[in-house]
């Protein structure tokens, strides 16, 4: 039987981090914002979240494909990061802080302190644990 996905060559794939800023990341985002099943808070307020951040990392010259900064930062979408309570659910690597109710007017307090001031928002953290090195 034959693979049905196609072969693409892997300088595609440099060209696609490269295109991406991947190696300019300083930090990164997890926000649970598109669950399958809505349990720590309604699909719309996670997905708001989402859409604020997508629309305010670029405004902030932050965004990891803008090369005009440093501290630029890259977001992921999580179905859940199974936390499952006071969501929408927001990590920080490589601090490893989580966040809490992180609604749009949140998510600005996290950009303006946390990301730009390196000052973590104690009022919306309830867990810290950065990764260990390797």
């Amino acid at each position: 039987m034959e693979n049905s996905v196609p072969i693409i060559p892997p300088e595609t794939i440099v060209d696609s981090c490269q295109r991406l800023g991947l190696g300019r990341i300083q930090r990164h985002l997890f926000l649970c914002c598109d669950q399958t099943k809505s349990k720590c808070c309604s699909k719309e307020d996670g997905l708001a979240t989402w859409d604020y951040l997508k629309k305010r990392l670029p405004e902030l010259g932050l965004d990891c494909t803008q090369a005009s900064r440093e501290g630029n930062i890259f977001r992921t979408k999580a179905n859940c990061l199974r936390v499952c309570q006071q969501g929408p659910i927001l990590l920080v690597y490589p601090e490893g802080i989580w966040y809490r109710n992180v609604t749009p007017t949140v998510m600005e307090k996290i950009l303006q302190e946390h990301i730009l001031r390196n000052h973590p928002v104690e009022e919306y953290r309830f867990f810290t644990h950065a990764l260990p090195p390797l």
